[in-house]
């Protein structure tokens, strides 16, 4: 096998198609666009969603539901992550740029901290929001919960 002598597999290569080049090409005349019409317009472009003139999906279907606008999302931390930090670092403080930089959230994030675990280090907790049976758990271990 040499390299002048490789072929790609058969049928994997086709010849475009040359249109517009004259009635003797077969593609000639109308340059597969149709009679007539706004398709075979130059400069025609087609609008987002438009299907021919029927009703558009997303005027078919039903609108339903609300958006909040002023909605607060909040990246949930759990009790066990914070025990299981808490014993790896030795912290007994865990504020907004700690959790930043143990890659739990990001620089714009809100944290609401949530009940799922135990705490049983006496731990200061700085967050946005604790949920009931988290901040009861940091306080029922000696700790403290700091709301930003």
């Amino acid at each position: 096998m040499y390299l002048h002598s490789l072929k790609p597999a058969e049928g994997s290569v086709k010849n475009r198609k040359r249109i517009g080049r004259g009635t003797g090409s077969g593609r000639g005349g109308t340059s597969t666009r149709g009679h007539k019409g706004a398709k075979s317009r130059s400069g025609y472009s087609q609008k987002a969603g438009f299907e021919g003139g029927q009703m558009p999906l997303q005027r078919r279907v039903p609108k339903y539901g609300f958006k909040n606008i002023n909605r607060v999302e909040y990246k949930a931390i759990n009790l066990d992550v914070i025990q299981s930090l808490a014993e790896s670092t030795n912290e007994t403080v865990m504020n907004f740029e700690f959790f930043k930089a143990h890659g739990l959230i990001s620089k714009n994030d809100k944290v609401k901290i949530l009940g799922r675990g135990e705490v049983s280090k006496a731990i200061e907790v700085h967050a946005h929001a604790f949920s009931g049976t988290a901040s009861s758990s940091i306080e029922k271990a000696g700790g403290k919960t700091v709301a930003l």
